[in-house]
């Protein structure tokens, strides 16, 4: 008989998913139904997708108040939508209760503290069913943990009562000690877009949606496909724009929140014709965006990890990048990090200065820059594998759920 585990997340398919959702997919589509059988509880919000529904190794059970057919993710963060998410916190939790009685669940996971950690708490104390915690958090870890001050002492629970802690990052490691866990942290990390290391496309895809968004010979890119919010540092990059030269673009893969306020700064700055933005583009093409791209260009205020800049790595792509929260783990500089192996070019958060002249210094040093790319690309594929990676979740964390 196969083991039975309930995932708590916020968000899942078949919407819109981010890296912590793309990490139960990828790790549960590696594992065998056979060994594991996974259920999960996830927030519903298009009225069109039925309560249950499968995805490969996974049986997902909604929950929700409000929906509607095929909302954006605007609309998902407006009321009465955005309402699902405080319904969440209390209903799913009772939601596992309910579904405890049915399977037997021999372990839980939740998926991320600020989202999932509350449910996880409340479904621990009616069942006694021993969880996991990932943290896979890229905001700041006061702003999550001042959002989560009306229910703190189940917020905190979920990091003191975990049977393992599975944090991304070093710096998450760091916050699941603060916050009290005294059981095991392992640390693993997520792995790059599969599609970026053994690419399922050829050159003719490339060259096809390099026409489609009209680079021209010549021309160098810039970009990242990160979603458009605060952290991510759009802004920052399109405020060094103006001073790097003029056949250098922008492309802005993906959407999100901030994407009208970035088009206005770039309406200001009269940059309209060295910006493209994409608008929202689904997660198995990424990496055809990726391979249009000449650098990648990311400056966050925080990261968790950092998922974008390993499947840049992973394409081969120079990256620059800020050294803020689990980017720091991947992420050296041959100026700050001389003591190790050099994998891409590091600038402060909030500095378009820093940011054009690692561009300069990319664009005129080819052998120096080819060697880095090597350098990091080698790296993603030895720890950032996702089949290495999920061994070690299923034997360090799922397995330590019922070997405790």
């Amino acid at each position: 008989m196969p083991k039975k585990i309930l995932i708590f997340s916020l968000d899942y398919l078949p919407g819109t998913i981010s890296g912590a959702e793309s990490a139960i997919q990828d790790i549960t589509d590696r594992i065998s139904h056979d060994e594991i059988e996974f259920h999960m509880i996830s927030m519903h919000y298009d009225s069109l997708v039925p309560w249950v529904q499968t995805f490969n190794n996974v049986v997902v059970h909604y929950v929700g108040l409000f929906g509607k057919p095929n909302p954006t993710l605007e609309e998902r963060g407006k009321m009465p939508l955005h309402f699902n998410k405080y319904y969440f916190q209390f209903a799913a939790g009772i939601k596992g209760w309910r579904l405890h009685r049915k399977h037997q669940y021999d372990g839980a996971w939740a998926m991320m503290a600020h989202g999932t950690g509350v449910p996880v708490s409340i479904f621990n104390l009616l069942t006694g069913v021993p969880y996991a915690l990932s943290l896979q958090e890229g905001d700041p870890a006061e702003y999550i943990e001042r959002k989560a001050r009306p229910v703190w002492r189940l917020f905190k629970r979920a990091f003191t009562h975990a049977t393992v802690v599975q944090p991304i990052s070093e710096y998450l490691a760091a916050w699941a000690k603060r916050m009290g866990t005294t059981a095991p942290i392992t640390i693993i990390p997520d792995g790059a877009n599969p599609d970026s290391i053994y690419p399922s496309f050829d050159a003719t895809v490339v060259e096809e949606l390099k026409k489609k968004i009209g680079k021209q010979p010549g021309e160098v890119y810039i970009g990242n496909t990160a979603r458009l919010v605060d952290q991510k540092g759009w802004d920052t990059v399109i405020r060094a724009l103006p001073f790097l030269p003029p056949h250098i673009k922008l492309l802005v893969v993906g959407s999100g929140p901030e994407e009208q306020p970035l088009k206005n700064l770039v309406e200001e700055l009269k940059l309209s014709d060295r910006v493209i933005f994409t608008g929202q583009i689904d997660r198995s093409i990424v990496s055809q965006y990726r391979h249009v791209m000449d650098i990648f260009v990311g400056p966050s205020r925080s990261e968790g990890l950092g998922h974008a800049f390993l499947s840049a790595m992973a394409c081969r792509l120079p990256v620059v990048t800020t050294q803020v929260g689990g980017i720091a783990d991947f992420l050296f500089d041959a100026k700050r990090n001389p003591d190790k192996p050099t994998t891409g070019w590091a600038v402060d958060p909030d500095s378009p200065e820093q940011i054009v002249a690692a561009v300069n210094e990319i664009l005129a040093n080819p052998e120096q820059t080819k060697e880095v790319v090597a350098t990091a690309h080698a790296m993603v594929l030895d720890e950032y594998d996702w089949d290495k990676i999920t061994e070690k979740m299923q034997h360090d964390v799922f397995e330590s759920l019922w070997n405790k």
